[in-house]
């Protein structure tokens, strides 16, 4: 990937414990060069071990995982992570709640806000790279 920082695209690791939902996230977020999907995890574990090799800009994670919770990758994470997107059918206040007391600032339903990610993805990447626009996205 070239290209000056307003066109490369976000290193994203994404937690996704559901194959279908996570291909349609990555053809999602990998459309129009928004993102790279640089890994892909299905639990606790592998969410912890990607996120620490890759050094992503953005993790999307799921908080039902196969083997552990959101939560917890959160919390073993630290404050030395990435910007954070959970992406969750469990949108209940208090999972929101506890999301904000992690410093989550995106916190996505996943059978309604779907397709909010891709501006999402563009709003960070404006912060992170500094681009007063996106127009070669």
């Amino acid at each position: 990937m070239t290209g000056d920082a307003c066109t490369t695209p976000l290193r994203v690791v994404l937690v996704e414990d559901s194959p279908r939902i996570a291909a349609l996230l990555r053809e999602i977020l990998e459309t129009d060069a928004l993102a790279e999907v640089v890994s892909i995890a299905e639990d606790e574990q592998g969410a912890i071990d990607a996120t620490r090799k890759h050094i992503p800009d953005v993790l999307i994670l799921d908080l039902q995982l196969r083997i552990g919770t959101g939560f917890d990758v959160l919390r073993a994470l630290g404050e030395t992570r990435p910007i954070v997107i959970i992406m969750t059918n469990y949108a209940l206040p208090q999972y929101r709640a506890r999301a904000s007391s992690f410093a989550v600032e995106y916190f996505l339903d996943k059978s309604l806000e779907f397709d909010q990610l891709p501006g999402i993805i563009t709003e960070i990447s404006r912060r992170i790279h500094g681009c007063a626009n996106s127009a070669g996205r």
